[in-house]
Parts: C-alpha cells; structure tokens; sequence
C-alpha cells in the first residue's frame, strides 16, 4: 500500500515536471477563454469596425491567451515552457503561409502600379454585363481556383481585379466579396492542386481522387444554388453603376499605358501555376514580372511615385520599391479611380502578419492546455447516428476554425479526433474527410481572425463581417452535407459496424438499417 502511495506521488512528480496537467480541465473552464474571445471580438468589432485590425484585435486575442495561460498554470498544472513550446510549433505550421502573405501584397502593388490589374479592369468593364456581374464573377474565380488549386492566389490577382470591375457597375462591397470568395474557395476545396484537398484525403487515408469524386456530391449542388443566388441578385438589382463604364475606361487610358501585352504577366503565372511551382515561387516571379511591366509600360507613374526629382534614375527606383513595399494611391482627378488604384504592398500585409502571430499565441495556448481537447470531446459525444456524426465534424471544422485560427490545424486536429470513432462506426473514411472539408476548409475565410479570413479582408479591402452574409458556397456547404447524411446518399457501412475488421461488406446506410429491423 505505501509503495503504491510511493509510487503515484512519483508519477505526480513526473507530470508535473514534464508539464502534463495534473487535472484535466473541465468543460466550463475550458469554455472560459473562448467566451473572453468572442465577448472582447464583439465588442472591439462594434467599436472599430474597419479599423479593429490596426492593433485592438491583436490585443483581444493576446488577452484571451493570457486567460488561457493563466487558468492553465493556476488550475491544470501545465508549466509556462510547455505553453511556450506550443505557441512557437503553431507560429512555425504557419511561416510559410506569413511568407506567402507578405508576397501577395508585394504583388497586388507591382501589378497595380505596373498595368496589370488596371489592363484587366479595362477589358473587364467592358466584357462583362452588369447584369451577370456577380454570377460570373463566381465562375471565373471558381475555374481559376480549380486550375491553381490557391483560393489566396485567385483573390489576390483576379480578385482584386474583379473588385474593382464590380464597384464601378454599383454593386455592394459584400455582393462583390462573397461572389469572389465563393467561386475562390471552390477550387481551394476541390482542386487536386490544393492543399487542403490532399492535407484533407492524407489525415483520413483516402485516396486524393476518391475524396474529390465523394465531395462533388455536396460541392456542386451547393455551388449550383450559389450561382442562382448570384444571377438572380444582378438581374433585379436597382442600384446604378457609379459612374459611365466609357468615361472610367477612358479615364484609365489617361492615367496608364492600357496594352494587351500587359496579360503576359498573368499568363506567366499560369504557366507557373501549371509546372506546379511552389506558391513562394509563383508569387515572387509573378511580382517581379509585375515591377518589369511597370518599368516598361509605366516609367511615368514611377517617376510621379519616387519624388520630385525632374531626372534620373534615383525616382524610377524609389517608385518601383515603392509598388513593392508600401502605400501607392494615383491622383486622376476622378474619384473612383483613385480609390481603385490605392495599393498597400507588403506593408500594408504587416497588421494581418501580427494578427495572425496573435492567433496562434491562443491555438497554442488552448492546445498546450488540453481546453481544446476538453470542448472537441463536447462534439465526440454527441455521434448518436449517421446525422450526428457528420454534424459534428462539421461543426468542429467550424469550431476549430475560431479556436486555433488556422484552417489547416482544423482538419488535422478534426481528422485525429474523428478517424477512429468513424472506423469504429463502420463509416468510409471518404465520408469523414469529406465533412472535414465542408466544415472546416470552406468556413476558413468567414473568421475575422481565422488565417484565411484576415487575409482576404485584407487583400480586398472588405471587412469579415461585410462579406459573410453574401459568402453563398461557404454556407451553403457545411448545411449541404448535413443534409445529404440525413438522406443518406451515398453513405455506405461495414456490415458488421465495430468490430474493428476493415474488410467486412460495405451496405448502404438505408439497406443496413433494414438489415438490423429484420434481425
């Protein structure tokens, strides 16, 4: 009995040195940190609106760590290096995606001051009716997204000129936003060249193309109902363009040198994108083709960028780094092209850089504390039927997707919480990584604080919260593939469901159900 006694006060001792929690943390502790997120969110969004990524929501996401941190080594036991360790894996998955954010923003300047975007917005206005605006806008960026297999490309180059295209026709900022985002992130959860399709298929072990075929069945309906909502949106609209699509084409001539030999530039990238190039690759070529244009076509807009020098190659520079790294905006003398043409480059990528650094100090937090663990357990419960079961993990995508900020954590983290209670079920594991990326990998961009959503708030300049409601496909899927396993289309289980073997008769649902009433 006392060696027993011994023996337990050791491994006390051990976990309390290694930094596992002596106590594992209740669901109400647990919830405690994401109700001080979501109280302080609300209220710094309401507060600054726009301006809530210049530093408040930074500060809101570093107090909701520190809550996390203090509530774990106060009541848990969790030692401050273990967090610590945590918080530097999380901020480590996420540098390449901060590389490719500073890149993006390097590009969207090079390309704007260099003719790119302006030669697209000039064709565009022209090509594209008013009335079939947004349902085209869906289907471009939904066809760009499939071939790239990069929702954050297509939104920062087409989109962007898309935007603008949409602006001057009179539409809403999230009418325009949402179109965008939805044909975006189509390709983003369907493409063979996404990496949240093969991340998806790889963490459940489903082959990539028998993934992509069992998530057309929710994907098109779901993108098919978002086109309608899209065409019917421009068709009865009242709102007028903001001003003659003639007089703003002619007043960009004025202000750029307007030639098709500007569309190499976005042809090289597709090329790029084609041989499979590396993302930092892509948009680090794409953006130095982007400064050649400008040197090329727009020695002047260079020179008006760098100074006041008459001559010399002293202001062509400045200009030309300028487009790279900072705030660009031309004086036209028309409005709404100076609005259009505003261009922030890297820098203006550094508040979601620190957001985002931010974030992953609460992932890393919730994670290294076992509260994340303790509220996911909340979803494991309730997988009573095969409604159930898709239903929370597709909620836990959603979930996930707030608590760690990070759409790629989301379906590893759903993808290791579900992979077994679905085998033990009898459930393909198709079914499982399918609702992994309904959940999780399409609701990414509908956080003001998740990764996907600062970005595109950034690059297009429309807050979250502005576009969500018009964001069709993102919503339209999580409910989409909720309903198809209350039908139970295609959803097949092992006969003898939970006894572990892999090589039992698949049935479908419907037929096993029939099966147990006879038995």
């Amino acid at each position: 009995m006392n060696m027993n006694r011994f023996t337990a006060k050791r491994q006390n001792g051990r976990a309390h040195r290694t930094g596992n929690p002596r106590k594992r943390p209740s669901l109400l502790l647990s919830l405690a940190p994401v109700a001080t997120l979501t109280g302080l969110m609300a209220v710094t969004i309401r507060t600054f609106g726009n301006d809530a990524l210049g530093g408040a929501s930074q500060l809101v996401l570093l107090a909701s760590a520190a809550v996390c941190c203090l509530l774990a080594m106060t009541c848990c036991g969790i030692r401050w290096k273990n967090i610590e360790a945590a918080i530097v894996r999380n901020m480590a998955n996420v540098s390449p995606a901060l590389l490719i954010l500073l890149f993006v923003g390097a590009l969207s300047g090079s390309w704007m001051v260099g003719g790119v975007i302006p030669t697209l917005i000039y064709y565009g206005v022209q090509l594209i009716r008013p009335d079939f605006f947004l349902a085209s806008t869906c289907v471009i960026c939904a066809f760009v997204s499939l071939m790239t297999g990069s929702s954050w490309t297509t939104v920062a180059t087409l989109g962007i000129a898309l935007a603008g295209i949409g602006r001057v026709q009179g539409f809403g900022e999230g009418w325009i936003a949402g179109a965008i985002i939805s044909g975006a992130y189509f390709g983003d959860k369907i493409s063979p060249l996404s990496d949240t399709t093969i991340l998806a298929s790889s963490i459940t072990g489903t082959p990539l193309f028998r993934h992509i075929r069992y998530m057309l069945i929710t994907t098109i309906p779901s993108l098919t109902l978002a086109i309608l909502i899209y065409l019917v949106a421009g068709l009865v609209r009242t709102s007028a363009p903001s001003m003659d699509i003639d007089s703003f084409a002619s007043a960009l001539a004025q202000t750029y040198h307007i030639s098709p030999w500007l569309l190499l530039v976005p042809l090289l990238m597709g090329v790029l994108i084609g041989r499979k190039a590396p993302p930092v690759v892509t948009l680090f070529v794409s953006a130095v083709a982007g400064g050649l244009a400008a040197l090329v076509f727009q020695p002047d807009i260079l020179r008006q960028l760098g100074g006041p020098e008459a001559s010399g190659a002293g202001p062509v520079y400045r200009g030309l780094m300028q487009a790279f790294c900072g705030q660009t905006q031309m004086h036209t003398g028309n409005e709404t092209l100076d609005g259009l043409t505003v261009t922030r480059g890297m820098a203006g990528m550094l508040n979601t850089v620190w957001l985002i650094v931010c974030a992953m100090c609460f992932g890393g937090a919730m994670t290294a504390s076992g509260m994340l663990t303790a509220i996911t357990s909340v979803f494991l419960r309730g997988m009573k039927g095969r409604t159930g079961m898709v239903t929370s993990a597709v909620c836990s995508g959603l979930f996930l997707n707030a608590c760690t900020a990070d759409q790629y954590l989301s379906i590893i983290l759903s993808g290791n919480m579900f992979r077994e209670a679905f085998r033990k079920k009898g459930y393909e594991s198709r079914l499982l990584s399918r609702s992994i990326e309904d959940g999780a990998t399409v609701t990414s961009p509908l956080i003001p604080w998740n990764t996907c959503g600062m970005t595109q708030a950034a690059v297009l300049q429309i807050h979250t919260l502005t576009y969500l409601p018009y964001c069709f496909f993102n919503l339209l899927s999580p409910l989409s593939s909720i309903l198809v396993a209350a039908v139970g289309y295609k959803i097949k289980r092992r006969e003898n469901a939970g006894d572990g073997e892999g090589n039992d008769k698949m049935l479908p649902a419907k037929q096993l159900k029939k099966e147990g009433r006879r038995r």
